[in-house]
């Protein structure tokens, strides 16, 4: 059983060695940052690094994260898939839930898309349903299907991870969790776009650089 602080620090180094590969295995302070990104997250957490530090020797207890010291400074990878024993694709449905809480199989399959691309949404349910399904001898299920709350269309699923879910937590929230998931996917797509005009901008003014010419200035 893990704690909340351990779930987002366990799901954000899974996030993070499918969406940024490059800057993977991660420092502490990235992995700071990253448990506190204010996007895909739910809930939004302001953690101290003593917090995540604390996290990450329990994880590593639990044989779920590895220490990486090849390099000059500590970087931590996470060891899900071994030391829980589930595929790939379970691990990335386990991986949004934590980081994202509770989620029907549709707002799951647009969830993971940068993580892994599920042929549909039956394909989701399927490994959903393999997870809840899971037999005692491999520890019991990791996930649950909840309860359809008032007004919802659909159920929505959350690990177990933390163990039992509190469902009344979730119930009143039910009718803002698709228009959450529409906004995290906006401002993720608006980071993104920051990003590559941040290093078009950096690529520019190396060539105007290496040309001897000045860059014009562009309004920020």
């Amino acid at each position: 059983m893990l704690t909340p602080v351990e779930a987002r620090v366990l799901g954000t180094l899974m996030e993070k060695a499918r969406t940024v590969p490059d800057s993977y295995p991660l420092s502490l302070n990235s992995l700071l940052l990253g448990c506190n990104q204010k996007t895909t997250r739910d809930p939004v957490m302001d953690l101290s690094e003593p917090e995540v530090a604390s996290a990450i020797d329990s994880l590593q207890n639990l044989s779920l994260v590895r220490t990486n010291t090849s390099g000059r400074v500590a970087r931590f990878e996470h060891n899900f898939q071994r030391g829980v024993g589930v595929p790939e694709q379970s691990a990335v449905l386990l991986g949004v839930l934590m980081l994202r809480g509770p989620q029907t199989s549709a707002e799951l399959r647009l969830n993971t898309e940068r993580w892994y691309k599920f042929a549909d949404i039956s394909s989701v349910e399927g490994f959903l349903e393999e997870l809840q399904d899971r037999s005692e001898t491999k520890g019991g299920a990791l996930v649950v299907k909840l309860a359809r709350a008032p007004g919802a269309r659909e159920q929505r699923w959350a690990h177990l991870l933390c163990g039992p879910v509190d469902e009344s937590q979730w119930a009143s929230g039910a009718g803002g969790v698709s228009h959450r998931a529409a906004d995290n996917s906006t401002l993720e797509r608006i980071d993104r776009l920051e990003a590559e005009v941040a290093s078009l901008r950096a690529t520019v003014n190396q060539l105007c650089a290496e040309l001897g010419v000045t860059a014009v200035a562009t309004a920020e």
